[in-house]
């Protein structure tokens, strides 16, 4: 079967998002991390800590990308041999790309110190650039081998571990490493790198545009679903339940609203019966009509 122009352009769509994606992850090593000695985890880390003991060897020290490079290669032999080509073609991709602009962009940029100084500006705009840069790779479907492919051969012998729990251990050896090296004061300022990192991923995967659900139990559900329906324009289910204190039959409603209606959504349901049980969750990525259309 001949794939499709719109199933091709979804697959050139991934390797762009990795290649971009990897070029921020190498900025933010190389204007901010790099620049204040911090050690946030990851073979970019390592690379950081060869650069610093190698610089009385060789001058400025050893590069980010050879090391980068050649902590990679054995695991991707390693990989390809245990999972196949397969399993390591993305990480492969997401590795040349990052080596790449770990090579490239320090000759296109040189002396480039985003932060000055500053190492909370450095934690914040590298932890910040960072976090976009791994979400939009993850977005390609890819990774950048590193501590992430390690884990997951670690995991294929050590199975009562998850790859996440061999992946912070290996980080959090590299960070100990780091604050040998660059003392624990920058190791400090790493942890908040190490955070917004996480937290910044998590957003670009998880979706940034935000909405609220509310689950409603009234006696009065006919009238709420009225008004949810037609002064707030939105849509309602019904969802049947069981009070388990009073042994009742009960109608739940359920509505998902942009988070500035969800203050009227709780005013109208209080003017309709005072008495109604409200619970307000957050909801993120809503795909449908009013919310993320699809095509």
């Amino acid at each position: 079967m001949k794939m499709s122009p719109w199933g091709k352009k979804l697959k050139y769509m991934d390797y762009l998002l990795i290649i971009v994606g990897t070029c921020l992850m190498a900025v933010a090593v190389i204007s901010a991390f790099d620049k204040a000695g911090m050690v946030t985890g990851g073979f970019s880390g390592v690379a950081i800590i060869v650069k610093e003991w190698t610089e009385s060897l060789v001058p400025s020290g050893i590069p980010l990308w050879i090391t980068n490079m050649a902590l990679n290669i054995p695991l991707f032999f390693l990989g390809m041999r245990i999972g196949g080509f397969q399993f390591v073609k993305k990480a492969l991709v997401g590795e040349l790309c990052l080596s790449f602009w770990l090579a490239v962009l320090p000759g296109c940029i040189p002396d480039f110190n985003l932060a000055g100084n500053d190492l909370l500006l450095a934690a914040v705009y590298g932890g910040v650039i960072q976090g976009v840069g791994i979400g939009l790779v993850f977005l390609g479907q890819g990774t950048t081998g590193g501590t992430d492919m390690m884990a997951a051969l670690i995991q294929r012998k050590l199975k009562h571990y998850s790859i996440a729990q061999i992946m912070q251990f290996i980080d959090g050896l590299v960070v100990v490493v780091g604050m040998y090296v660059f003392g624990v004061y920058k190791a400090l300022y790493a942890i908040i790198a190490v955070y917004l990192v996480t937290k910044v991923t998590d957003g670009m995967i998880e979706g940034l545009k935000f909405s609220k659900g509310a689950y409603i139990i009234t006696e009065k559900a006919d009238q709420v679903s009225h008004m949810i329906i037609n002064e707030m324009d939105r849509g309602v289910t019904g969802l049947k339940g069981v009070g388990m204190y009073s042994g009742q039959d009960k109608l739940m409603l359920f509505c998902v609203v942009n988070k500035k209606e969800i203050v009227t959504l709780k005013e109208k349901v209080d003017m309709i019966d005072p008495d109604a049980f409200v619970i307000v969750c957050d909801v993120r990525e809503v795909h449908g009509e009013g919310f993320i259309e699809k095509k």
